[in-house]
């Protein structure tokens, strides 16, 4: 990766912004279709964020130490030892976790690898006993859409386990009336110029929560030309499924967002990809104070206002 992202004085005029007169009506139809998806993207988004254990969801990050003990409403002891999660039920529980994972009289151990996260069980606290516990249940047991049963999500974060309920009635979730975001704009869809690494380069950033770091992998490079200047970003995740994170100038916006490039869609001409920032997307972090999520690569910051995608939602 270069030493230093850069952003430079580019003579040439932004690609997408530059016009030769009024639209065309083939121009005009295409920009509408172009809305109409957007719209139909977005609501989906938003159905996903809804879910009973989605990204609303969360209520709490709770961090087991060496010494079996309660933590904050859960069911159960928990506890760590040599890089593994243990729980077991406690005397006196009404509440008791299941899962296909969970051992019912315990001890139940649980691994999962660095920055990654898995659904241990669901449990019904005792004020939902008279509830109907089942109810939203597919075939499989797993949680259906009105479900009142809360999650456990275990996970890994800088080498320590931390646990997250998942609780359909959290606040973030009841109180959900939709994402903030930018009308459509045209202006926004850019062709980048894209540089691929022979190898993958692994690179420590910052994250939502103090104290811990992500391990990324850095992929390619992007050069965003905007108002004559060109901003060289990097590009993480995979080869099939690169991501750009990054800051910028505009207000309203969380401090930083994400951008996931579809390359069946994102392709442009040879050596350029198709970077759509309507699509900039908040990360779970904004959403609530329990997000872990990580920071963009050291640079990636474009320095003006991208005024497209998602605004802040808190």
């Amino acid at each position: 990766m270069t030493e230093a992202l850069r952003t430079a004085t580019d003579p040439a005029p932004t690609p997408s912004t530059a016009t030769a007169g009024p639209a065309s009506p083939a121009d005009t139809a295409r920009e509408a279709d172009a809305a109409r998806e957007l719209a139909a993207w977005r609501a989906d988004r938003e159905r996903d964020l809804r879910t009973p254990h989605g990204w609303l969801s969360l209520t709490g990050l709770l961090w087991p130490t060496s010494e079996p003990r309660r933590l904050p409403g859960l069911p159960g002891e928990w506890w760590v030892v040599d890089r593994t999660l243990y729980t077991r039920p406690a005397p006196g529980d009404t509440a008791v976790l299941t899962g296909e994972r969970v051992a019912e009289h315990g001890p139940t151990l649980v691994a999962v690898d660095e920055g990654r996260s898995r659904v241990l069980g669901t449990f019904l606290p005792e004020d939902r006993a008279g509830s109907a516990a089942g109810a939203g249940k597919g075939a499989d047991g797993a949680p259906g859409t009105d479900t009142e049963e809360v999650a456990v999500e275990v996970v890994l974060r800088t080498g320590r386990y931390g646990l997250r309920p998942r609780d359909p009635r959290a606040a973030t979730r009841t109180g959900f009336t939709g994402v903030p975001a930018f009308g459509h704009d045209p202006g926004w869809v850019l062709g980048a110029r894209v540089s691929w690494y022979d190898e993958p380069e692994r690179v420590t950033v910052g994250a939502a929560q103090p104290r811990l770091v992500h391990h990324v992998q850095v992929i390619g490079e992007v050069d965003v030309v905007h108002g004559g200047t060109v901003t060289t970003l990097a590009l993480t995740g995979t080869l099939d499924e690169p991501t750009l994170l990054f800051s910028d100038e505009a207000d309203d916006v969380a401090p930083w967002r994400v951008l996931r490039i579809d390359l069946e869609a994102g392709e442009g001409e040879q050596g350029t990809l198709r970077l759509d920032l309507n699509r900039a997307v908040n990360l779970p972090y904004a959403f609530t104070e329990f997000g872990t999520c990580p920071a963009p690569v050291p640079g990636n910051h474009l320095p003006f206002a991208v005024t497209a995608g998602e605004k802040a939602p808190r």
